[in-house]
């Protein structure tokens, strides 16, 4: 097994030639460059380890797949015999950790770190109808609100992330369901061409508090939205009035790259300083370790290792423990 086995070109062919037939052939060749760059010039030295895992995974007969349940589920026709249960078994552990999920692999459920059908659940009603539209999913990790999203009548999803792991995870996925509109790219932010213009709905969810200048990322996702669209924009926030937003002096959580934790107001004004319309918070949540903790397919510290061991309420720091807010708004 080499990194050669890893064939990006027909893992994206079929996406950037989609890209080229929609009228977005700056776009498709710029990606290509950058793949390119990612598996042939400088790739990730556990490149290999993950394909190897992939690989493991047992062929089966006729799949189906449940993407609008709580656990992303995938059922097989035919009954797994304990070797394709072995295999599979090994494969998915070979991709460890798992943070965004959960989902279940004919019937190897994978309890992963974060409860991300809660944020689903949190967030869902609030959207306009998905059916048809075009989605980019920011910071997606492994997919799963992808898959949920597609699930929900979208026409084609993009998720972007730049951990290859994630990708990997994602293809766990896929390469079961097989032809199908719903794509992970490995890429940043900022690896996409200016005023893109071209998704009906943009969503950044756990994204914005990473960001050093959080007014150039809101004008970043502002770009990629046709006028009309829609950014649905989850981040963490604090207890405060409008201007109000806190810096942290060094690491949040224990997480080093947290920049700015606005206040709901804050927030709002950013959005409308950035030209956006129609802002409101639908959702105000508090982090908790129900929702984000260690499992047996993320074995490192979580959110109760992040806390005041005293005041749960606080982070290690003496911060505000983790609060999450969910805004929609629209791009005029």
């Amino acid at each position: 097994m080499t990194m050669a086995d890893f064939d990006w070109k027909a893992r994206f062919g079929p996406l950037i030639n989609t890209l080229s037939d929609d009228g977005l052939e700056d776009w498709a060749a710029l990606l290509q460059q950058q793949l390119i760059r990612r598996f042939e010039e400088r790739p990730h030295g556990d490149l290999t380890r993950w394909q190897t895992a992939l690989s493991q995974l047992p062929d089966l007969g006729s799949i189906e797949g449940h993407l609008d349940s709580s656990a992303v589920t995938l059922e097989s026709s035919q009954a797994l015999t304990s070797e394709q249960q072995k295999q599979l078994e090994q494969g998915l552990r070979g991709l460890m950790p798992w943070r965004k999920g959960p989902f279940d692999f004919f019937g190897t459920y994978i309890d992963t770190e974060w409860r991300s059908d809660w944020k689903w659940d949190r967030v869902s009603p609030y959207l306009s109808d998905l059916s048809g539209r075009r989605i980019l999913d920011v910071g997606c990790g492994s997919g799963y609100h992808c898959w949920r999203m597609h699930a929900g009548g979208a026409k084609r999803v993009i998720g972007i992330d730049p951990g290859l792991l994630f990708l990997f995870q994602f293809l766990s996925v896929k390469d079961y369901l097989g032809d199908i509109p719903v794509d992970l790219l490995p890429i940043r932010m900022e690896d996409l061409p200016a005023d893109l213009e071209t998704f009906d709905t943009t969503f950044s969810m756990g994204v914005l508090y990473h960001r050093r200048s959080p007014l150039d990322h809101l004008l970043d996702l502002k770009g990629t939205l046709r006028k009309g669209g829609e950014l649905v924009l989850e981040t963490l926030v604090v207890d405060g009035p409008e201007g109000y937003s806190l810096m942290p002096e060094d690491r949040y959580g224990q997480m080093r790259n947290v920049w700015f934790l606005p206040s709901c107001d804050t927030l709002l004004r950013w959005l409308d300083r950035t030209g956006f319309r129609n802002a409101r918070v639908v959702d105000v949540t508090t982090t908790t370790t129900e929702e984000q903790r260690s499992t047996d397919w993320m074995r490192f510290n979580s959110l109760q290792d992040f806390l005041d061991p005293d005041n749960p309420s606080k982070t290690v720091e003496g911060y505000p423990g983790p609060l999450r807010a969910t805004v929609i708004a629209e791009k005029p």
